[in-house]
């Protein structure tokens, strides 16, 4: 019988006395952010406007951030099927954030009970705040899909869903590591294109307010993951390193351009999804290089000073 091949990460050690190994300054960092948290929370019904409604009139989006802008398949489109386009991409954003919304609290809440004993007060209950903060942001989310008529578009699969199905059983700071790309990355190119004037406005507040809190979740994940990088051994480390590389490089070109708008379109999308090249030139388009290049720098940034990318 062959032996299943263990993904490397699973031999990543986790420290018995502390999963996390905080700096004191981190530590207070994390106070700092559950204070933040409890003087400043969202509710449902009170965080927007929503008796007045959605504009589906007004753009969701700049139209110079469409996916496929500056391209002739945007050329190639009218004026009511770019502003389609862009309520579509809507959609697929949102939809992101409430698939890895409804996937944290289980991961968090189960590091929780896995390792309650060893965890500092203000981390113990940062990890208790985290989640309920991301129910509320799915709720909010889903009420405004519903409100806008838009559908979900699908929750990550392949490579994507195989990693987040381990990732209960591996090292924490893997989980928040991994967590925090994605969230951060989605917050980035949310806000990059939601926040002009012109924007519709539910739209505009949502992605606001979701910010408020969504900064304080992403300080939190970087301060784990430093604190990961500065206690780990360096074998561990370069597994961590090794593995992140190619998922972080293969969920920019998805976070890019998502084949999956086609099946959501009321008109024949201008290119052909099929076509790994087409696909390729999408996503490396001149306006996308330069969208990417501007709102994805302070996290790559940080990846670089990290080792996680070159």
């Amino acid at each position: 019988m062959n032996t299943p091949t263990r993904n490397p990460l699973e031999t990543v050690a986790i420290n018995a006395g502390d999963p996390f190994c905080l700096s004191e300054q981190k530590h207070e960092n994390i106070r700092k952010l559950v204070q933040a948290s409890h003087r400043s929370f969202m509710d449902v019904d009170g965080v927007l406007p929503w008796q007045d409604e959605i504009d589906l009139s007004l753009p969701p989006k700049s139209d110079n951030t469409s996916w496929i802008y500056g391209t002739p398949y945007w050329d190639a489109l009218g004026e009511s099927e770019r502003h389609e386009l862009l309520w579509k991409e809507t959609a697929r954003d949102v939809s992101m954030f409430i698939w890895l919304e409804q996937t944290l609290p289980p991961l968090y809440v189960g590091y929780v009970n896995t390792y309650y004993e060893r965890l500092s007060p203000e981390i113990y209950e940062y990890l208790m705040i985290f989640p309920k903060e991301e129910i509320i942001h799915t709720l909010m989310f889903r009420r405004y899909m519903k409100l806008a008529g838009l559908n979900l578009f699908a929750p990550p699969s392949g490579p994507y869903a195989a990693l987040l199905a381990k990732l209960p059983t591996l090292h924490p700071a893997i989980g928040i590591l991994w967590t925090l790309t994605i969230e951060w990355a989605a917050e980035l190119v949310a806000m990059s294109s939601t926040q002009d004037e012109g924007i519709e406005p539910l739209t505009r507040k949502m992605f606001h307010a979701h910010h408020v809190e969504e900064i304080r979740h992403i300080t939190f994940g970087r301060r784990i993951v430093e604190g990961f990088f500065n206690s780990a051994s360096h074998e561990d480390q370069a597994i961590v390193r090794e593995q992140f590389r190619p998922v972080l490089n293969n969920f920019i070109g998805l976070l890019t351009f998502n084949p999956e708008i086609v099946a959501h379109l009321s008109f024949p999308f201008p290119a052909d999804v099929n076509d790994p090249d087409v696909v390729r030139s999408i996503r490396t388009s001149p306006n996308n290089a330069m969208l990417n290049a501007r709102r994805f720098k302070e996290q790559r940034d940080w990846f670089v000073e990290l080792g996680l990318t070159q």
